[in-house]
């Protein structure tokens, strides 16, 4: 439908209390709807799956109805976190749990559902001696089954899965297996006809009035852009249909929506009805027509989805269909009321990049999970995705909005800061099932105001101009920036808190309107002296000698699916300042789909060290996408991101403490609890444990308090300890390596390192108790650690005489006259003689333990548990305290900032005042034996597979002094002598072995550009200040530190279909006519020969892909000397002859097995082919990606 806007919102209204812990293994993914939950006011974690539960009160559940078709919605209400406590308000809970021999299969290639049985019957008959009864296919009766599709549901017996599970695996043109997740959303109705308006709750107005306008974003700004559509210049708003499919539920006749064009059911239940009311809400905010509550695109075309029982159960094969029919049917915009933690479910994560790939504007909200820092939803975090939070009516962030950074990149990058606009999600307005108003909070109401919000700016385009696959203008990135270009800052508030600020329709509109396609970064400036927009930056200036201060921006690309930057970015300085500025780069290979990333390393150089001012400087570079259709140029666009900063002199070493990032693990990838057990409603640590998440009010005291705070994302081995007063060690999971153990030692007993350790609980039986058991993969899931990895916390420990035990404390304190909360801490169970060692009367919830009673005090019968100690080792100090919870900002119940201010004084300067160093405080003799049982690994659990340590050489990576890295930073540059000299030096370390992948070839690659940088990095940074000096006309110049990551050896294609229905063969000829075009990013060179070899453009096998260390050629001269290339190549071509014979058979066998090009079986050029073309063009596809290619 030219000219028609065509919107898919795929909708689940009501914020869900998970209390399931994941149901998948260690390292594995779990099914979607388990992991992303739709959201209202609620501050509880979603992102769970399985069968366990916890944290209901009788009376919540004594509250909560069984919803019945036909019945009328009532108000709904959520519980908002806060801090830790669950109120007891009432709510929602929402249950995940894996459905017992069900599974989803995912093939590399989109077919009709007939043709991926009949391959699977016949591979699972021809390859298994089995019984093949074992298993049978289950239809899917929907509107999908009309359409190629990706993926299968199996039925399979208990007995059987193991076999059926690793057959699928091995097929060539399957590409993963998944258990199918049923889960269920459990409604807490609110008595009475007015709800409350705490923070995060669900409410209602009755009848008329309420702030309708202000729901809508303002009535100005919507009443001018109505306005416009009766401009005779400018005809198309209001004026122009579209198509709007959202998996939600609404009467066909309702009143205040007049365009719905279709309802699907894609529940087994016989029944296109809403039985609870908040599809019918959204579908208002979206498109309603009642002056009382108007919506923003009243002339959308409705596609209303129904993918919710009215029990509100739902399963994952539901969504992947729904998913997939949106696409299908072309739809153009997509709201997404749903999100959980888990950024790591590969089957959503995927198809949410097929969904932007295709060209389909995703919008989601951001999670409610705010106040809390660290807290956002996926997909909203994605960079394709546009991410929205809520704010009330007097512009104030809402309490529920989830803030960022995200959390992807730790701990060797930084997060991103998300949401990408703010929008009205407090009291919104929107239609009742018959008829009348309402009003409603949460993010999944302001993510469809600016779902709605986006129908009306895309109307306001001409449609000769406006979808991209017409050769019009609008895409996931150019209708990003116009929203977060438009966006209005609100006052007072960070860029975690609020992104680019609050939407603005006029704005947005404008820049619409002049819109050219072009890329942009996100920030357009980074001025790091603001304050408190850029908090955490604007607290803490640069000096000369600190870690380096990452900023993870966003690039987004209006020009095309793919691009990349032409050349690495340039950094000029402006002023003197400036020149003192040292900035590496890394950034995304690929830009793909629409947007990547760019990462700025901030140092100062060494030179200015004593120097005090401002810092100002340019970046500058170019990113370059394929032409559209007719364009005979790759289109390029130049891009410039203004830097301002302050620089001070270097700090003492007494005030620069080192935060250890890298120790900390979250949820995903695995299974790790919370750390304080009575908390019911937030069971998985996942917020990032970073002092600008959870841990920022911590971060706050330390600069109030005249303290530097940097930090390492890298081992402890990658810093000079003689710069720092004190490192802080908080709540770490993940495991130590022994050369940590011996330099940390080191660090404090040679060079007077500081050492501040908060710990955590870890008890094996509390953790057995916490597990549960996983009826698809037949096992039991249990988490990978306490809320501490304590037994690696003792090996690091281990050489000052210290360790903790595993008693779970709980209880109130008195420390230093503070009274604190101890929330299920550690107990010290060894400490040496001398030290200052403190205890309080705790409850142990630990029945049993190695160490538990240690460090008891009193005789016997006593509850006095160890729990503080400090202590000189050699030439440094050591403070431990067993709770980190006093400090972490989501759960916390105490503040225990001053005893941290307390401890760091203590061993960074020795002061010892107060009564924590009375006399009476000192241990006359050592506590704990020597040799005493401390608590030990768990063997049933193998952290291999999630660890940074186990199995893997300590590295520094860029995060770290340069003098550190390893091998050095990845810079890019230098001549060929320059680089040949590198390239020794990195076979001496051996960083080039003799046989590679391909993959580490571009690595290395790197690592040369990277030493050759370095070989002149010093003396270009003189020649800079040396000009500045002498007033060299702007003092620009560029800095040494021009770098990227691994040069991009990909080319890059855009997407060539006319309405997306091109099949994936054309689409591959695309790619291989784009990789001819780029002669030097479809090559890979050998550094150390110089020799070239092409890739291939398919999607990339390290079994396959190998280079010999002495090069190709160097092996063909080899076997020429031998005269043996004649026979080899005759053996060959007999070899190749018989292999052709062997696949021709193979393909008449088994025509449809991966293979059947019939017409009905060819697939429009969907996003799954988008994903595999993008691997296939990055060379780095996972080697469960194997499909797209076997042709």
């Amino acid at each position: 439908m030219p000219g028609s806007l065509l919107l898919a919102v795929i909708l689940a209204l009501i914020t869900l209390s998970s209390s399931s812990p994941p149901a998948s293994g260690p390292g594995s993914f779990c099914p979607w709807p388990a992991l992303k939950q739709p959201h209202n006011g609620t501050g509880s974690v979603r992102g769970t799956c399985g069968g366990f539960s916890a944290g209901r009160t009788s009376s919540q559940q004594d509250q909560r109805p069984k919803s019945q078709a036909g019945t009328t919605e009532g108000p709904y209400t959520e519980g908002h976190t806060g801090q830790a406590e669950n109120h007891g308000q009432p709510g929602e809970h929402w249950e995940a749990e894996p459905l017992a021999g069900e599974f989803i299969v995912r093939f590399n290639s989109y077919r009709m559902q007939d043709d991926h049985q009949q391959a699977l019957e016949k591979a699972l008959r021809r390859h298994s001696t089995h019984d093949n009864d074992a298993w049978r296919w289950l239809p899917r009766n929907n509107a999908a089954m009309q359409y190629p599709t990706d993926f299968g549901l199996l039925a399979v017996d208990a007995a059987a899965s193991a076999w059926v599970q690793a057959a699928l695996q091995a097929l060539p043109f399957v590409k993963d297996v998944h258990a199918q997740m049923r889960v269920r959303r459990l409604l807490v109705w609110e008595g009475g006809s007015q709800g409350s308006h705490a923070s995060g709750e669900w409410s209602e107005q009755q009848g008329a009035g309420g702030p309708a306008e202000a729901g809508r974003g303002g009535e100005r700004s919507l009443e001018s852009m109505w306005m416009v559509g009766e401009d005779p210049s400018n005809p198309h708003i209001r004026k122009r249909p579209g198509r709007w499919s959202t998996k939600l539920r609404i009467r066909a006749d309702h009143p205040h929506v007049k365009n719905i064009r279709e309802r699907t059911n894609w529940t087994h239940e016989p029944t296109l009805e809403d039985g609870l009311g908040h599809g019918t809400f959204v579908a208002g905010v979206i498109g309603g027509s009642d002056l009382n509550c108007p919506g923003f695109a009243p002339e959308v075309e409705l596609y209303t989805f129904r993918v919710f029982t009215n029990d509100q159960v739902s399963y994952t094969s539901w969504f992947l269909d729904a998913f997939n029919y949106a696409m299908a049917t072309e739809m153009n915009v997509v709201n997404l009321s749903i999100g959980g933690p888990d950024y790591l479910d590969q089957p959503f994560v995927e198809k949410v990049w097929e969904i932007t790939g295709s060209g389909i504007l995703m919008v989601s909200a951001i999670g409610n999970d705010g106040p809390l820092y660290g807290t956002l939803n996926n997909p909203a975090d994605q960079s394709d995705v546009i991410g929205v939070g809520g704010i009330d009516y007097a512009d104030r962030v809402a309490a529920f909005s989830s803030r960022g950074m995200s959390t992807w990149e730790l701990p060797k990058g930084y997060g991103r800061a998300k949401p990408d606009v703010m929008a009205y999600g407090r009291d919104v307005m929107g239609s009742r099932i018959q008829g009348g108003c309402r009003s409603l909070s949460g993010t999944s109401v302001a993510s469809p105001v600016v779902a709605g919000a986006v129908c009306l700016l895309a109307s306001a385009v001409p449609p000769e101009k406006r979808w991209h696959y017409s050769g019009g203008i609008l895409n996931p990135a150019s209708m990003k920036q116009a929203l977060v270009e438009g966006a209005v800052p609100i006052p007072g508030i960070n860029m975690f808190e609020q992104g680019q600020g609050k939407l603005h329709l006029l704005h947005s509109a404008d820049i619409l309107r002049n819109y050219t396609p072009r890329a942009s970064v996100v920030p357009a400036a980074l001025n790091l002296n603001e304050c408190p927009y850029l908090w955490p930056f604007c607290r803490q200036p640069l000096y000369a000698g600190a870690l380096p201060t990452i900023f993870n921006a966003t690039v987004l690309n209006g020009m095309g699916l793919t691009g990349k930057f032409e050349k690495e970015p340039i950094f000029t300085a402006t002023n003197e300042g400036g020149t003192y500025l040292d900035i590496l780069f890394e950034h995304s290979d690929v830009l793909w789909p629409w947007s990547g990333h760019l990462a700025l390393y901030l140092r100062v150089v060494p030179e200015g060290e004593r120097f005090e001012g401002e810092a100002r400087g340019v970046v500058t570079f170019s990113i370059i996408s394929p032409g559209a259709r007719g364009e005979t140029e790759p289109r390029r666009s130049n891009v410039t991101l203004p830097i301002q900063l302050d620089i001070i002199p270097t700090p003492p070493r007494e005030k620069r403490i080192i935060w250890d990032q890298f120790h900390s693990m979250r949820y995903p990838p695995a299974y790790i609890p919370r750390d304080a057990l009575d908390v019911r409603n937030d069971i998985l640590d996942w917020h990032g444990d970073h002092p600008h998440t959870n841990f920022h009010e911590v971060y706050d005291g330390l600069r109030d308090a005249g303290y530097f705070l940097e930090i390492l994302g890298s081992p402890v081995t990658c810093f000079d300890p003689k710069q720092y007063g004190a490192i802080m060690i908080v709540d770490p999971e993940e495991e130590v390596h022994e050369d940590e153990v011996a330099a940390l030692a080191a660090h404090v007993g040679i060079h007077g390192l500081g050492l501040v350790v908060f710990g955590e609980w870890y008890n094996v039986d509390n953790m057995v108790k916490m597990r549960f058991f996983d009826d698809n993969t037949r096992s039991w899931w249990t988490p990978v650690t306490g809320g501490a990895n304590v037994p690696a916390l003792n090996q690091l420990l281990d050489p000052f005489g210290i360790a903790f035990g595993d008693a779970v404390l709980e209880g109130q304190l008195t420390l230093d006259n503070d009274k604190l909360f101890y929330a299920s801490g550690a107990n010290i169970a060894r400490f040496p003689a001398g030290g200052y060692i403190h205890s309080a009367p705790l409850a142990d919830k630990a029945v049993t333990g190695v160490a538990q009673t240690v460090g008891k005090f009193g005789g016997a019968g006593t509850t006095q548990h160890a729990i503080l100690g400090m202590t000189r080792y050699q030439a440094g100090g050591v403070a431990v305290y067993g709770d980190s919870n006093c400090l972490d900002s989501s759960h916390r119940r105490s503040n225990c900032q001053a005893l941290l201010h307390t401890m760091l004084r203590f061993v960074t300067q020795g002061e010892k005042q107060g009564p924590l160093f009375a006399p009476e405080a000192q241990l006359a003799e050592q506590l704990g034996a020597a040799g005493m049982p401390l608590p030990t690994r768990r063997v049933d659990v193998d952290l291999n597979n999630i660890s940074r340590v186990k199995g893997s050489p300590l590295v520094c990576h860029a995060n770290t002094p340069k003098e550190f890295q390893t091998p050095v930073s990845v810079h890019r540059g230098g001549n060929d002598e320059q680089r040949a000299a590198a390239v020794t030096v990195l076979k001496e370390q051996a960083i080039l072995p003799g046989s590679t992948t391909l993959a580490n070839v571009s690595t290395a690659h790197s690592n040369v550009d990277a030493a050759a940088a370095d070989a002149t990095s010093a003396q270009q940074h003189a020649a800079l200040h040396t000009a500045a000096k002498e007033g060299a006309g702007n003092n620009t110049g560029t800095s040494p530190q021009q770098s990227g990551s691994p040069p991009v050896n990909q080319s890059t294609v855009d997407d060539p279909a006319t309405k997306r229905k091109l099949d994936d063969q054309t689409l591959l000829d695309s790619g291989k006519d784009a990789l001819q075009n780029d002669e030097q990013s479809s090559k890979v060179e050998k550094p150390d020969e110089g020799n070239k070899r092409r890739r291939e453009p398919r999607v990339p096998d390290t079994s396959r892909n190998r280079v010999s260390g002495g090069g190709v050629g160097g092996i063909f001269d080899a076997l020429g000397r031998m005269q043996l290339l004649p026979q080899i190549f005759a053996v060959a071509g007999v070899v190749g002859v018989f292999v052709l014979w062997h696949m021709t058979r193979r393909r008449r066998a088994y025509n449809g097995h991966g293979e059947d090009m019939s017409p009905r079986s060819k697939s429009r050029l969907g996003p799954r082919s988008l994903f595999d073309i993008k691997n296939l063009l990055t060379a780095r596809g996972r080697s469960t990606h194997r499909g797209l290619v076997e042709n």
